[in-house]
């Protein structure tokens, strides 16, 4: 029988897809039969971009993350309100996923990084690793530790957590505060090609000498007064179609149409928001990261301190994004020594831990 394995992604973004599938690759590399059954939130469309088939898709979340206002801002409430819900009859909701788990049979649960499949998979007698850059627990510490509301919450998520056969860190990571084994590896990121930035820079009409800056925010929207940037001769700003700006300097493209760690590649430089996937494959890749700071969000400390030392990174601020001056950062990226690009090994390492359980 083939070995199978149930992998739970959380849909809080993309980075949680964007960590999870070159481990999936790599496994699938040594284990060529392996049986994948994904459950995510995001449409199966948006898993082909990093997961190759065959694998079957339950598209569902089992995971609260944080309801976001945009890409920067956490809607605190509504994420009280998810918490709540979510945790609600917690110990019926635990008893149906082992039982979940039970008729799906799979040999290995695999999570990033919702615990909830952890608690079934407990119950179900299933080994169950957790893997990821973050875990909730910390987090939801961080905002909400001192509301009387979020004790019982604060309290199953450790309990679940704990419960796993071990929590793969991948670096770099924040404090994991959990019971479970940790185990830590290196950093997990896709590389491209030179071969793919020439490409891409020749499909997208953009020359050798030519500065291209990629726009990209995540899964979450962020209003950046884009048509109110300046021009310069050779500057191309680069973004999705779905953002609607008429800027003559604008280059755009559509769902699918491009790989994105191609087009992280073919760029001279990123602006985004800090978040595990972008940084580790803007350091992977050699590109240049210009990053605007989300409001009081933990992680991003330990990415931004870590891309500091694997690559090149500069903050800009809100007003200079409106005013236009954060060119004058961009300049500056630019102008720092170029570092190689930083090795990505997290994939084989989390890889090699987790064949245990498939063979």
């Amino acid at each position: 029988m083939n070995p199978h394995l149930f992998v739970d992604i959380s849909s809080h973004g993309f980075g949680h897809l964007a960590q999870t599938a070159p481990v999936l690759a790599e496994l699938r590399r040594r284990l060529p039969n392996l049986h994948l059954t994904v459950r995510c939130g995001l449409a199966k469309r948006q898993l082909l971009t990093r997961i190759a088939e065959p694998f079957t898709h339950i598209r569902e979340m089992s995971d609260v993350g944080y309801i976001q206002h945009d890409a920067v801002r956490i809607d605190h409430d509504a994420t009280r309100a998810a918490y709540e819900s979510l945790h609600e009859n917690w110990a019926d909701r635990v008893v149906r996923e082992a039982d979940f788990l039970r008729r799906l049979q799979p040999n290995l649960v695999l999570s990033n990084v919702a615990y909830l499949p952890l608690a079934g998979a407990r119950q179900a007698g299933i080994p169950a690793f957790a893997l990821s850059s973050l875990c909730w627990l910390p987090l939801a510490r961080h905002f909400y530790g001192q509301a009387t509301w979020a004790a019982p919450v604060l309290a199953q998520m450790a309990e679940a957590y704990g419960s796993a056969t071990g929590f793969i860190a991948f670096r770099p990571s924040i404090p994991l505060e959990i019971t479970a084994p940790i185990h830590k590896v290196g950093t997990v990121a896709r590389g491209a090609t030179e071969e793919s930035r020439a490409r891409v820079r020749t499909s997208l009409g953009v020359g050798a000498e030519d500065q291209l800056v990629l726009v990209a925010m995540g899964g979450y929207g962020l209003a950046l007064p884009i048509d109110d940037w300046p021009e310069r001769p050779g500057l191309r700003y680069l973004l999705s179609a779905n953002w609607d700006v008429s800027h003559p300097s604008v280059l755009t493209f559509t769902d699918g149409e491009y790989d994105f760690t191609e087009l992280l590649r073919a760029s001279d430089a990123i602006l985004t928001k800090p978040g595990y996937g972008t940084m580790t494959e803007a350091a992977c890749n050699g590109t240049p990261l210009l990053y605007l700071r989300r409001d009081d969000w933990p992680e991003q400390d330990y990415l931004i301190d870590w891309l500091r030392q694997a690559g090149r990174c500069r903050d800009v601020a809100w007003e200079g994004l409106r005013n236009g001056r954060w060119l004058h950062d961009l300049d500056a990226l630019l102008a720092e020594p170029v570092k190689p690009p930083a090795p990505a090994t997290g994939a084989v390492e989390a890889a090699e831990l987790l064949l245990a359980y498939l063979q």
